[in-house]
């Protein structure tokens, strides 16, 4: 038996299947700060037998929270002398360029644990200076008496060589083997000393965190009776065991968002939609990609707490593209000075939750707004809804400041919620020059369903997905998983001249490294599957495209290839090519990916009327035409396969709530997913 958790802002996510092929699914409420309970939790509630499990695979969210909220490990930092200050300096992009009050983003790690050490590498990789090893003793006593719990190595083109990095971890270990420690090497092999000395920095201060968590979750499955193969999902879509994660924690900054995208992708190749814009919302936030000719896309251009004001902080491993904002189910609505309507990003959270919950909370959020309209019934909570005190703090909040009903304050809610989810849907859409219509939104979370076919007619997409197993299609995502690991390493090379031997040599070292690493995760060498990429520019440029790139050994024709490959995406990205302007490799790529079995994709089998799948009718407040209006309320489970229906609709299942619109049809497919088209033909 397969089964896959997400942990989220408010739930925790269960989808299993057995060895029938069937399919099941359990949601619990999250448990901070021992998440690992909420685990077990779910597991008890989807009353699997344990025993069963064969493998287990698991995204969690405390590595970002551990980031944004402050509550890593006391970290220092060995490094280079006279990059002392790195994280300080940073990069002169400022977003906020006519901001005379701008601060630059404080780093992680205090300038007083910040320690130089005599040593020098050239960017050939040819040691110009010895490490002075007697410094490294004296850091160590220091680091000792201050309390420090994990210590980042970062040395200058250690990605060309990293003999003074391993030199230096080695005798940390041997000086201290209890704390932990993060060499640039082990984590990033690219150049750009900012973003390698603060990824690794990053992965330092939540190394001890990542550990404990991962080690009292072992524990917990173990305690339980689980005898299960055990993997986390990574940031770039794919898993790894809870030993390799252990090692590189930074890997799974964005570990559950990112199974949803990579599920979006797989349904959509199953239903021969492979343009995809794939759209979560949780009770915390909202979170969007774009999959484009059925690929994720992966960049190591990832920045936490970056926005239009902040320059976040720069996290240079490989993660889904992908756009995440304050908004979900939970979002707190509140007024500013001006009395402008504003929704998060401020979440109610698991506890106390929304007014709706009745367990405390007193500030209206989205999921009050839907409740007040009639988009959700207050008979599908676990909790007693009181709608007249949802009533009453909305009234009281938002409606008499604004002079406006509770029910138009609701509407109001709810309208400013989807109009901040369109601008995150556009960032990844228009404002990256794609046209909106030609790809199909396929919308999961437990609110996705519920928002997507609004803001699907606002954003001018034809084609809205539900998918099946939709309030939990991250776990679901995970299930369809692969192991994955991205080996990337900097490799500056003209393109005139270019020896092919020598990068071929790197390619097999490369892959030779990957080969090892999933033999000790269990996975056999004809299970190993590899692509190649390199990052390419013209000469003298910033940036750079990267370039798929054939397997083996390459002839100069197939060199030829490559280089009109580059010309066609360099102009695809910046609308201009170059020819006959001289090339240059920056970055060699190669993703590799260990084949696991994966449970097959049935199509679903159903004798049902819609008179059967009627639950009920009941007034839900639209906004277009303004007002209550009798709405049907069906069972997703009993709806009819391939038959039309006409909106306005209610859809209900568990822990999801699918609103469709006036104007829009509905049908289920041949694999129980919900089909809106948001244009009647």
């Amino acid at each position: 038996m397969r089964v896959a958790t997400d942990i989220g802002g408010t739930f925790t996510d269960l989808v299993y299947v057995d060895q029938n092929g069937q399919m099941k699914v359990a949601k619990s409420h999250t448990t901070p700060p021992n998440f690992e309970k909420g685990v077990i939790d779910v597991l008890e509630k989807s009353g699997i037998e344990k025993e069963a499990i064969a493998t287990f695979i698991h995204g969690t969210t405390v590595i970002i929270n551990a980031l944004t909220e402050r509550k890593g490990a006391k970290t220092g930092l060995i490094t280079t002398k006279g990059f002392r200050d790195i994280l300080e300096i940073a990069r002169g992009n400022r977003p906020d360029l006519f901001n005379i009050r701008y601060k630059k983003p404080e780093p992680f790690i205090e300038r007083y644990l910040r320690k130089e050490v005599d040593e020098r590498v050239n960017y050939m990789g040819e040691i110009v200076t010895p490490l002075h090893t007697e410094q490294i003793r004296e850091m160590v006593d220091f680091f000792k008496r201050e309390k420090v719990e994990a210590i980042a190595v970062v040395y200058l083109h250690s990605y060309a060589n990293p003999q003074h990095e391993k030199l230096t971890v080695q005798l940390i270990k041997d000086l201290w083997p209890d704390v932990a420690v993060s060499a640039s090497h082990e984590v990033i092999q690219e150049w750009r000393e900012y973003e390698r000395t603060n990824t690794t920095a990053l992965n330092a201060y939540v190394q001890p965190t990542a550990t404990s968590y991962i080690n009292k979750l072992h524990n917990e499955l173990t305690e339980h009776h689980t005898n299960s193969q055990n993997f986390i999902m990574q940031s770039n879509g794919g898993t790894t065991t809870f030993e390799e994660a252990k090692k590189v924690p930074i890997n799974m900054v964005e570990s559950g968002p990112v199974a949803g995208i990579y599920g979006a992708a797989v349904l959509g190749k199953l239903i021969g939609e492979e343009n995809i814009i794939g759209f979560d919302i949780g009770g915390t936030t909202a979170k969007c990609s774009l999959v484009e000719g059925g690929e994720v896309k992966v960049s190591t251009d990832y920045y936490i707490e970056r926005n239009d004001r902040n320059a976040g902080y720069p996290i240079k491993t490989p993660v889904v593209d992908i756009v995440e904002i304050g908004n979900g189910g939970g979002s707190i609505a509140w007024l500013d000075e001006a009395d402008a309507l504003k929704v998060g990003p401020k979440s109610a959270g698991a506890v106390p939750g929304p007014v709706s919950y009745g367990q405390g909370g007193t500030h209206p959020t989205t999921t009050d707004a839907n409740v007040l309209t009639g988009r959700l019934s207050a008979k599908n909570f676990d909790y007693d809804v009181d709608v007249s005190m949802v009533r009453k703090v909305i009234q009281e909040k938002i409606g008499n400041p604004l002079h406006m009903s509770a029910e138009e304050a609701a509407l109001g809610i709810i309208r400013i919620a989807n109009s901040n989810m369109l601008n995150a849907l556009k960032l990844i859409s228009v404002r990256k020059g794609h046209h909106p219509e030609e790809f199909t939104l396929v919308a999961f979370g437990g609110g996705g369903s519920m928002h997507a076919p609004a803001l699907a007619k606002e954003l001018g997409v034809k084609k809205v997905v539900i998918p099946i197993a939709s309030p939990v299609f991250s776990a679901w995502g995970m299930l369809m998983s692969d192991l994955r690991h991205d080996y990337i390493k900097t490799y500056i090379k003209r393109l005139e001249n270019l020896d092919l031997s020598a990068i071929m040599t790197q390619w097999h070292e490369i892959e030779k490294e990957a080969y090892e690493q999933f033999k000790n995760e269990g996975i056999s060498k004809a299970d190993v599957i590899f692509n190649r990429f390199v990052d390419m520019r013209y000469l003298g440029q910033e940036h750079t495209v990267k370039v798929p790139v054939p397997n083996g050994d390459w002839t100069k024709e197939q060199l030829q290839e490559i280089i009109e490959s580059f010309h066609q995406l360099h102009e695809h990205h910046y609308t201009f090519r170059l020819d006959g302007t001289e090339m240059e490799f920056v970055n060699i790529h190669v993703t590799a990916f260990g084949k696991v079995v994966k449970p097959n994709i049935q199509k679903i089998k159903r004798n049902t009327t819609l008179e059967d799948a009627k639950l009920e009718t009941r007034d839900v407040y639209f906004e277009n035409p303004k007002g209550w209006i009798q709405t049907d309320v069906y069972q997703r489970e009993l709806l009819p396969i391939n038959q039309i229906i006409h909106g306005p609709v209610i859809v209900e299942e568990k822990a999801a709530v699918t609103v469709i619109y006036e104007g829009q049809t509905l049908k289920v497919d041949d694999y129980g997913n919900l089909i809106i088209e948001t244009r009647e033909r």
